[in-house]
């Protein structure tokens, strides 16, 4: 590898310099992601009057994109316009790249490409890369069929590309029919194009076919299965434990990337010691240090019930981004250490760190958990004064929750009557739930009806609104709301929980007589309910979906 520092050097030492040589630096400095070197160098190259030519201009727009500087490219894009310089693929495959990365849309990436005549893999890697990077998975494909209409050559990244961008589109249909294209082009022993096949069944949650093509792959690297794994991690992270263990068994080493979806699956099921010895194996390959791993511990140690153990490993975090706090932000809050979030929360701001809205929703969640009411209120204020974030529906839920679980159940109606937009279920719900729990049945029959409107398949919202009409009494209506609860098959999948003892996980699902020592476990059961009665606890039967009778 060169070094751009004594390419300066000499460069700084030639007593002539063509724009072969400034060219030369220009895109020296871009290849070492030295962009605004890159940029001064060029601003230097035209004071000193030295011609540049379509490589200097391709260049000088690589460096744009490093800056995301849309002033830039457009200026650039002038420049190439005055020395006639537009109309060089090299230019403007350039130019369609800046537009696509630093546009606000896609609509001047799409002129560009337009006017290229004729036009290379290239042109049509760049556009549909364009809008697969901006989310739209749908544009991406109706380029990448004007593409094979156009009979433009296909190569092995102009498929990988289009391939997420099917992951995008969430159906797996647009995918097979890519995939069913490579198999016909003999592509599918292309190791790249095909972990994208992999990831792209595994977005759209058909794990079956992600699966089966990695078992009929005959080389895999540690992106395969990264892959796989993260991919059943989101769906059965009991399955991405065991193909964790697989992958090392056959001698691949993990990466951080491999054990963020570990401890992710760790976390999903509260296996504690799964993610200790996970922990022991990042701290002997040294990686202990990287900031998404120690955010994804934290979150892993915080659902497995160590609340202390999250707090230390952010203590001793070197650096720390906006995750890092939420996700102890989150911690403290699901603990119930309200006070403690909010603490935290300041010491944040103090540390000039900007709260987004993920955030905003932690310290909300904490505040409305602890009955934090007046802090809740105050971050919820700053939020538009301050910081300018918009609330959304699920803030407006939490703040509603906030006011309901501390007894402000008209306050919260008022804040829904004051909404810009009409509220959404998770705010009905919020106060649905609210108006529930401090027995003001004419609110929560207001909140099941709008939430009734727009979901009438929410068996549980009939529920709670059956049982609200129980409590005043209505037998009529409460008769009526079951009948139609019974008409949607409401029947609730059970519960089921597990505990971790001794490295052995034990499951309980409602009403399972069959099993290990059940026999005890509902003598305990038994024992604590009759505690529960004699300190005069009355169990609330409300949430039951099925009736003795159904």
């Amino acid at each position: 590898m060169g070094s751009v520092d004594e390419a300066r050097k000499v460069f700084d030492k030639m007593l002539e310099r063509d724009a072969v040589a400034w060219t030369a630096m220009i895109t020296g400095y871009t290849s070492r992601n030295n962009e605004y070197s890159a940029w001064f160098m060029f601003i230097e190259m035209l004071r000193e009057g030295v011609e540049a030519n379509a490589f200097t201009v391709s260049g000088v727009l690589k460096a744009c994109k490093g800056m995301k500087c849309y002033s830039c490219g457009a200026l650039v894009h002038g420049f190439a316009i005055k020395r006639c310089l537009v109309g060089s693929i090299y230019v403007d495959n350039s130019l369609m790249d800046v537009y696509a990365t630093c546009s606000s849309t896609m609509d001047e990436a799409s002129m560009v490409f337009k006017d290229i005549n004729p036009k290379n893999g290239v042109s049509w890697t760049t556009l549909i890369t364009g809008y697969t990077h901006r989310g739209d998975g749908f544009g991406a494909l109706d380029a990448f069929r004007q593409m094979l209409s156009e009979e433009a050559e296909l190569n092995a990244f102009t498929l990988s590309i289009a391939i997420k961008a099917c992951a995008l589109t969430g159906t797996s249909e647009h995918g097979k029919q890519l995939h069913a294209a490579i198999v016909k082009h003999g592509l599918d022993s292309n190791l790249p194009v095909m972990n994208s096949v992999i990831d792209m069944y595994s977005w759209c949650q058909s794990l079956c076919e992600a699966s089966q093509c990695f078992s009929e792959m005959p080389q895999k690297d540690i992106i395969t299965w990264n892959t796989l794994i993260a991919g059943y991690k989101r769906v059965d992270s009991s399955r991405c434990l065991s193909i964790f263990v697989s992958m090392e068994s056959q001698g691949f080493t993990p990466t951080s990337f491999t054990f963020s979806s570990v401890i992710a699956a760790c976390a999903d099921l509260a296996f504690r010691a799964c993610g200790q010895q996970l922990h022991s194996k990042i701290l002997r390959r040294g990686l202990d240090r990287n900031m998404a791993l120690g955010n994804a511990l934290i979150d892993m140690y915080a659902k497995c019930g160590i609340i202390d153990d999250s707090r230390k490993l952010f203590e001793a975090m070197p650096s720390r981004d906006i995750v890092s706090w939420t996700s102890m932000m989150i911690a403290y809050g699901v603990h119930g250490y309200g006070k403690e979030a909010v603490e935290l929360y300041d010491q944040m701001i103090n540390s000039c760190i900007r709260p987004d809205r993920v955030v905003c929703m932690a310290v909300l969640s904490a505040c409305s958990h602890a009955g934090l009411v007046n802090e809740g209120l105050r971050y919820f204020n700053s939020m538009l004064t301050e910081y300018n974030i918009i609330p959304d529906q699920e803030i407006y839920g939490c703040v509603v929750d906030l006011l309901g679980r501390a007894g402000k159940v008209d306050d919260a109606y008022e804040l829904i009557k004051s909404m810009p937009e009409d509220p959404g279920d998770c705010v009905w719900g919020a106060l649905l739930g609210s108006s529930k729990a401090h027995k003001l049945a004419d609110l929560g029959k207001l909140a099941a009806e709008f939430m009734l409107d727009s979901r009438p398949d929410m068996a549980r919202t009939y529920l709670m609104l059956s049982n609200l009409y129980a409590s005043e009494g209505e037998w009529r209506e409460f008769a009526r709301m079951r009948k139609l609860m019974k008409g949607l098959g409401g029947r609730k999948e059970p519960g089921c929980s597990w505990i971790e003892l001794k490295n052995d996980v034990y499951s309980f699902v409602v009403g399972d007589k069959v099993g290990p020592q059940m026999e005890r476990v509902y003598g305990v059961l038994n024992g604590m309910i009759l505690h529960m009665k004699e300190t005069g606890y009355g169990p609330d039967f409300d949430d039951k979906l099925e009736d003795k009778n159904s």
